[in-house]
């Protein structure tokens, strides 16, 4: 699918009020930094492809897992987009970057303009992946659906493979795996449960229009999630202040930075040699 080997790590853990979040951290010192964090129910490692690619372009990368998934700890009191944007903010500070990028997958996104708006100094641009433009509101049935998904990792683990529309990475059995055994440990489905709740999704909506550095919006051309996925991308761009972008991405669905993580990177760091101090 792709000639890029997938990134290994070592975890690190950030401690911040009510919890430690779990992120690792590569490339050179002095490099221009990009942190990236995933989705609802998903872990850090589904960058994998497209980190070793931005390591080898000299910039330093650092992903991190959500509060209440993959190795960060669970019994957060918040779960909103806000709270995780505040989390992108620690990172940021305790790393040392004063030169930054940040980067979001589906819930993600808009943390990642919480941290822009706070950091409006250090936040040289926002890269956006497969954004919510508004949380959506699903009928009685989908609703149930959903909350049976929400409680059930092997449900989860169904649903989560039926985002990927642009082919699947050859370790995907494997990858799906640890995201269900990571959902199966204490405390974690109720964090994915959290997350889901209404109001939590996209909170952080209200700190679009303080978002004057540049953001690209990259956005899978068959993404499951949106009945009009190029419509969802121009909405989401709409509410940003600063000059906006976006790359539809064709075949791709949900998790391009998977499915189709060559075409990914190139865009980032096309984006990233125009933005980055």
């Amino acid at each position: 699918m792709n000639g890029t080997q997938p990134q290994t790590s070592t975890t690190q853990y950030l401690d911040v009020p009510e919890g430690r979040i779990a992120y690792d951290v590569s490339g050179p010192e002095d490099g221009h930094l990009v942190v990236m964090a995933p989705g609802m129910g998903d872990v850090r490692a589904v960058y994998r492809f497209v980190v070793p690619q931005l390591v080898a372009a000299g910039y330093r990368v650092a992903t991190l897992d959500v509060r209440g998934h993959g190795e960060s700890s669970v019994g957060w009191a918040a779960h909103s987009t806000s709270a995780i944007g505040s989390d992108y903010v620690a990172l940021i500070r305790h790393l040392g970057g004063d030169s930054v990028t940040v980067v979001g997958n589906s819930l993600t996104p808009d943390s990642a303009v919480t941290a822009a708006a706070e950091l409006p100094d250090t936040v040289t641009g926002v890269v956006a992946i497969s954004p919510w433009a508004a949380e959506p509101k699903p009928n009685a049935v989908m609703g149930f659906l959903a909350n049976r998904i929400m409680r059930s990792p092997s449900l989860f683990g169904l649903f989560y493979s039926s985002l990927y529309k642009g082919g699947k990475p050859e370790d995907f059995k494997e990858y799906v795996a640890t995201v269900k055994s990571r959902l199966r440990e204490p405390g974690r489905t109720e964090a994915l449960i959290a997350v889901n709740a209404p109001g939590t999704k996209v909170d952080s909506a209200a700190d679009r229009p303080k978002v004057q550095q540049p953001t690209l919006v990259l956005m899978g051309s068959k993404d499951p999630d949106f009945k009009d996925p190029r419509a969802e991308a121009e909405k989401f761009a709409s509410t940003i202040s600063g000059p906006t972008e976006i790359v539809m991405l064709e075949g791709a669905g949900h998790y391009p930075q998977a499915e189709v993580p060559d075409a990914v990177a190139s865009r980032l760091l096309v984006f990233l040699e125009k933005t980055a101090r």
